[in-house]
């Protein structure tokens, strides 16, 4: 999966939180192995019993797998998005984890979420629908963006076969 572009920059980081971000990484090159749906079956697993991700902790997430891994900071979107979502999960948190497809031109991409809006994305993002999602457990009296387009409807962590809302 690659949605065109170049490589991101790195961040410093403090040298327990590259410990942390390296074996994110590594996590989620072996996860990014597995099948489409074995794949959101796993993420779903671990993102049971979490908060939903801020915005601020979802981009440092993403900042740090780009910051210790070339293929993160280029066109390794999977591997990048799975490994952020770890991330946040070593935190307590997890971000609404998604992947899909855009027809015109073809192309397959897979990004992290926060109250429906993609984090660290560029404009082209919003040509994508979503396929697989991995969504946090809401917050009780807190509607999501993501919700409201939705009509409300709140979809469980590991929904997400087939949904496209707010893509394409």
């Amino acid at each position: 999966m690659s949605l065109p572009g170049v490589g991101e920059r790195a961040v410093r980081l403090a040298p327990h939180r590259q410990v942390e971000a390296r074996l994110a990484v590594g996590a989620a090159r072996l996860l990014g192995k597995l099948k489409p749906g074995r794949l959101r079956r796993v993420l779903a697993v671990l993102s049971r019993g979490a908060r939903p991700a801020g915005r601020a902790r979802a981009l440092r997430a993403r900042q740090a797998a780009v910051s210790v891994s070339v293929r993160c900071a280029g066109l390794g979107c999977l591997q990048r998005s799975v490994a952020a979502a770890l991330l946040c999960r070593l935190h307590g948190e997890w971000p609404d984890w998604c992947s899909g497809f855009r027809t015109r031109p073809f192309g397959a991409h897979a990004w992290i979420e926060v109250d429906g809006e993609p984090v660290g994305e560029g404009g082209a993002i919003g040509a994508f629908r979503t396929v697989l999602a991995v969504r946090a457990d809401p917050v009780p009296g807190r509607v999501s963006r993501a919700e409201r387009l939705r009509g409300g409807r709140s979809v469980r962590p590991g929904e997400g076969v087939g949904e496209g809302y707010g893509r394409g």
